[in-house]
């Protein structure tokens, strides 16, 4: 197993997260592309896990913390790592210690880049991007919100904790019609197809739906909402975590919709 940075061969691996089999990834459009070029310039790092036979099994990116959706200083935060564990594809490479690997290929990276520690974002339930696997590996809770714990590994004693960032204001109910608003960045590929799902949904009632889709990557409007990736309807936020399906979303929207008829 090696560890190597991204090129601009292996850049479509990373747009699809690994998963070039998904159906769900074909419906992301190109958020995560138009992300990657406006960050890379910025400090985003990004990292492969590959095997004997050069496949890549896994990913990291990170990138400093000022440029990210918590709110810090002089850190570099891990917007998530991903070892590919389907059987589709490329197939399970979990277990063979390449989270490990690329964990700590972040932190040396971060520690010669000057950081003062790394930053990450984990969840108490088990699945992607568990709490409890970042603990195992040095890394101490910081902040919490719902399920989600932020963690942090300083690298030196005058590191400052990082926080989660706190709403400001969330949208509100439509006048006349439904208020579709869609926050988001483009990192993560589960909203991407959500969004694009809901905007997709929306399609289908002409005329009765207001989509507002603001882009969190501009720090204005991430400190005007506090706000960073969400979907609402009529002021109601859509829990996602893997995309929610094109028809759940679709079925919300509509129920909204026929409030107003």
């Amino acid at each position: 197993m090696k560890i190597a940075d991204i090129t601009p061969e292996t850049e479509s691996q990373y747009f699809c997260c690994l998963e070039e089999w998904s159906d769900d990834i074909k419906e992301a459009g190109n958020g995560k592309q138009k992300w990657y070029n406006q960050m890379k310039d910025k400090g985003l790092k990004v990292k492969f896990a590959l095997d004997s036979n050069n496949v890549i099994g896994g990913m990291i990116q990170y990138i400093p913390i000022e440029h990210s959706i918590f709110e810090g200083k002089d850190l570099n935060v891990v917007l998530c790592i991903w070892v590919h564990g389907h059987k589709q594809g490329r197939g399970d490479y979990r277990k063979k210690g390449m989270g490990k690997a690329l964990l700590k290929a972040a932190e040396e990276d971060s520690m010669q880049l000057g950081a003062k520690g790394l930053v990450t974002w984990g969840l108490i339930i088990p699945v992607f991007m568990q709490a409890s696997w970042f603990k195992r590996h040095g890394y101490k809770v910081v902040d919490k919100s719902g399920i989600m714990r932020l963690l942090w590994k300083p690298f030196i004693d005058s590191a400052v904790p990082p926080r989660f960032r706190k709403p400001v204001k969330k949208p509100e109910k439509g006048k006349d019609i439904v208020n579709l608003t869609l926050l988001r960045t483009g990192w993560c590929q589960s909203m991407n197809v959500t969004c694009e799902r809901a905007k997709r949904a929306a399609l289908d009632f002409p005329g009765k739906i207001e989509v507002r889709e603001f882009d969190t990557t501009n720090s204005e409007i991430l400190n005007e909402w506090g706000i960073s990736d969400a979907v609402y309807v009529d002021g109601k936020e859509v829990m996602t975590g893997p995309p929610i399906s094109y028809e759940r979303i679709r079925r919300k929207i509509e129920k909204r919709v026929r409030k107003y008829s």
